[in-house]
C-alpha cells in the first residue's frame, strides 16, 4: 500500500468503492486522512463500513470541511452529465480527484525522480503496459504494474528509486489527475472512443494529449504518430521543448523508431541502427503489436535497458490475457480469445492478422459499429452475432458476409467451432474479438473472454496452447 499523507489531518470524501475507490480509503486513513466513503450501491456502502470506515450518503452532508473528493474513474465528470457528487463538490469548492493524482502526490513529496512510465492510448495500452512492466522486471527492476490494468494504483509498493511503477491510463483517469507528471509518458493512438464521456473526438483526444505533455522536464514523451490527432500532439510537444520520441509502424521516420520488416529500428540524425526483432515472436504478431513492442522498446530505452536485454525481454513476453489469447486448438482450428477487442478499431487488428476466420462479435454497441471494418471482410468466412449489437452488425454485414444471429456466446462458440472444422481449411481461425463493450450480457471483458476460453477447452478434442 501506498500511504498518503498529503492529506494527513484532513477529511476527504470518496465516491465510487469499487477496488480502486476502497484502496483509496485505506491509503487515505494510512496516511493520516479522515475518510467519508459513499457510494450509489447498498452493497459497497456495508463493505466500506466492515472495513471500519466513516460512510455517509454525501447528498445530505456539509461539504465545508471536505479537503478534497476522489472520485472513482467510472463516475462521469463531465458527459453525459456530471455526477451528482461532482456538482456538490464544485457547489462548495472542493478540488475533484482520482486514485492517480493521490500517487503523483505522494511520489512528488517523496521520491520525485523514481521511475514512472504512464500509459495511454484507444488501442493496445494493455498490452504495451504488460510488455514494458516484463522488459522492466527482466533488466532487474523491482516492478510495480498497475492502473487501468487491475490493479488500483494504491495498493502497490511506494515510490523509490531503483523501483519502477509501470501504470495504464484510460481517459477518465488522465481526467482525475491534474498534475500527471510521468518521467516517461507514452501515447500509443487515439481514435474514436468514449464520446459519450467526452462529448467530442477533440476533447477526448485533448485528455490523452494531457499524459504526455505532463512528463517531467528530464523525461521522454513516446507518441504514436501513425494517426493525425498523434502527429498533431507530438508536434505541439516538440514546439513546447519536451523530448518527444516518434513511434510509426507505417513509415520509416528521420528520428524515432519505427518498425521494418519484422525488425525496430532506430533513427537519430541520419544514422539507422537495429534495436531488436519481432519476427517469430507468438506473442507479438500483427502490425498493431510491432507498435505496442516499438512504444514499450523505446521507454525501456529511455529508462536505460540495453538492447541484448530488452530483445531477452520481447521473445519472452507471454502475451496478455484477453487480448489475442490462443486458448485452444482442435486439428486444424485455433480459438483466439480477443474479449479485449471492445471497439472496431481494436477488432480490426485481430481480423488483420489471421486470413480464414470464423468470427465471434456482439455486444454492447459503439458509436460507429463495424462499418469500418469492411476491408477485412473478405477474411470472414462467416461471422456469429450475439448481444444487442447483433441486428446492427447483421445489417453492416448485409449478404457480403454470411452470418449468424446467434445470440449467445454460448451458442456462437458451438456454431464458429462446427462450421470451422467442417471447412477444410488449413488454418481456420475461431475469432472472439467483439467489437462491442462487454456489458449487455457480462459484467466485464475479462469475464466474457473467460467464459470463451472455458467453453472452448470444454470442447471435444480441444488441446490448450502452450
Amino acid at each position: 500500500m501506498i500511504p498518503v499523507t498529503s492529506f494527513a489531518g484532513k477529511t476527504v470524501a470518496v465516491f465510487g468503492l469499487g477496488g480502486s475507490g476502497l484502496a483509496s480509503c485505506h491509503a487515505l486513513r494510512a496516511g493520516g486522512a479522515e475518510v467519508i466513503a459513499a457510494d450509489d450501491g447498498a452493497d459497497r456502502m456495508t463493505e466500506a463500513a466492515k472495513a471500519g470506515f466513516i460512510t455517509a450518503d454525501l447528498r445530505t452532508v456539509s461539504w465545508a470541511n471536505f479537503a478534497a473528493l476522489v472520485l472513482a474513474p467510472g463516475v462521469p465528470l463531465t458527459h453525459p452529465v456530471p455526477h451528482w457528487s461532482v456538482l456538490k463538490a464544485r457547489e462548495a469548492g472542493v478540488e475533484v480527484i482520482g486514485d492517480i493524482e493521490l500517487f503523483c502526490r505522494e511520489r512528488r513529496r517523496h521520491a520525485p525522480d523514481a521511475p514512472f512510465v504512464a500509459i495511454t492510448g484507444t488501442n493496445g495500452k494493455s498490452t504495451t503496459t504488460a510488455l514494458i512492466a516484463h522488459l522492466m522486471r527482466v533488466a532487474g527492476y523491482d516492478t510495480q504494474m498497475g492502473g487501468n490494468i487491475g490493479t488500483a494504483i494504491l495498493s502497490l509498493e511506494p515510490p523509490r528509486m531503483g523501483r519502477v511503477h509501470v501504470i495504464e491510463m484510460s481517459s477518465y483517469q488522465i481526467d482525475l489527475t491534474p498534475s500527471l507528471d510521468p518521467s516517461v509518458g507514452i501515447l500509443i493512438n487515439v481514435s474514436e472512443d468514449h464520446i459519450d464521456r467526452h462529448g467530442t473526438i477533440e476533447n477526448y483526444a485533448a485528455v490523452k494529449e494531457r499524459l504526455v505533455a505532463g512528463v517531467q522536464s528530464k523525461g521522454t514523451a513516446i507518441v504514436g504518430v501513425d494517426d493525425g490527432f498523434s502527429r498533431a500532439i507530438a508536434d505541439r510537444l516538440d514546439r513546447a521543448g519536451k523530448r518527444v520520441v516518434r513511434i510509426s509502424v507505417k513509415n520509416p521516420l528521420a528520428d524515432g523508431l519505427y518498425v521494418e520488416h519484422e525488425t525496430i529500428v532506430r533513427s537519430a540524425g541520419g544514422a539507422r541502427s537495429e534495436v531488436a526483432r519481432l519476427g517469430g515472436i507468438g506473442s507479438l504478431r500483427g502490425q498493431h503489436n510491432a507498435q505496442n513492442a516499438a512504444c514499450a522498446a523505446a521507454a525501456a530505452l529511455a529508462i536505460g535497458v540495453r538492447e541484448d536485454v530488452l530483445q531477452q525481454g520481447l521473445r519472452s513476453f507471454p502475451g496478455l490475457a484477453h487480448r489475442m489469447e490462443q486458448v485452444g486448438r482442435r486439428g486444424n482450428v485455433l480459438f483466439v480469445n480477443d474479449s479485449k477487442g471492445t471497439n472496431a478499431d481494436a477488432t480490426a487488428h485481430a481480423l488483420s492478422s489471421f486470413a480464414d476466420i470464423f468470427w465471434i462479435a456482439g455486444g454492447k454497441p459503439k458509436a460507429g459499429g463495424i462499418t469500418s471494418l469492411a476491408g477485412f471482410f473478405p477474411r470472414i468466412r462467416k461471422a456469429y452475432l450475439i448481444g444487442e449489437a447483433a441486428v446492427e452488425f447483421a445489417g453492416t454485414l448485409g449478404d457480403k458476409v454470411p452470418h449468424d444471429m446467434s445470440g449467445t456466446l454460448e451458442v456462437a462458440v458451438a456454431q464458429a467451432a462446427a462450421d470451422a472444422e467442417a471447412s477444410g481449411l488449413k488454418d481456420a481461425v475461431v475469432l472472439l474479438s467483439p467489437a462491442c463493450a462487454s456489458f449487455d450480457q457480462f459484467r466485464n471483458f475479462e469475464i466474457r473472454g473467460t467464459h470463451f476460453r472455458d467453453l472452448v477447452q470444454a470442447l471435444p478434442g480441444v488441446e490448450r496452447v502452450v
